[in-house]
C-alpha cells in the first residue's frame, strides 16, 4: 500500500506542477494579457494551454483514485508538495528570484507532510487503508 501511496503522489504532484508550468507558459505566449478578441484567440492557439487542462484532468482522477485509500488529513497535505515543486522550478525554468522566506516556507511543508504521515503511520491509518 505504501508503494501505492508513494506512486499515486508523484503521478499527482507531476501532473499538477506540469500544469501550473504550462499556464506560465501559455501566459508569456499570450501576453499581453487583454480582455478582448485577440487575446483570446492567442488563448486558443496556444498548446500549453491544453496541456495544462489535460493535466488538471490528470489531477482530478489521480486526486480522486488516491482519496479511496488515503486518508484525508496526510492525503491533502501530501497534495500540496506541488507548491515546493513549483517554487523550485519557477526559479530553474523562469529564473524566478528564491529568497530565504520561500525556502523557509517550503521547509516547513515538507515538515508538516511527513508529521502527518508519521502521525497516520503510527495511528495504523496508512498501512491498514484499503
Amino acid at each position: 500500500m505504501r508503494r501505492f501511496y508513494l506512486i499515486g503522489f508523484l503521478v499527482l504532484v507531476c501532473f499538477d506542477t506540469l500544469a501550473q508550468v504550462s499556464f506560465k507558459l501559455a501566459a508569456d505566449a499570450a501576453a499581453p494579457v487583454a480582455l478582448d478578441h485577440a487575446w483570446l484567440l492567442r488563448i486558443i492557439g496556444e498548446p500549453w494551454i491544453y496541456i495544462a487542462l489535460g493535466c488538471y484532468l490528470g489531477t482530478f482522477f489521480t486526486w480522486m483514485t488516491l482519496l479511496v485509500h488515503a486518508p484525508i488529513g496526510p492525503a491533502y497535505a501530501a497534495s500540496h508538495l506541488e507548491v515546493v515543486v513549483v517554487l523550485v522550478l519557477s526559479g530553474v525554468i523562469f529564473n524566478e528570484p528564491i529568497a530565504t522566506p520561500q525556502v523557509a516556507g517550503c521547509a516547513l511543508i515538507v515538515l508538516g507532510i511527513i508529521c502527518l504521515a508519521i502521525g497516520a503511520s503510527r495511528d495504523g491509518k496508512v498501512a491498514d487503508s484499503t
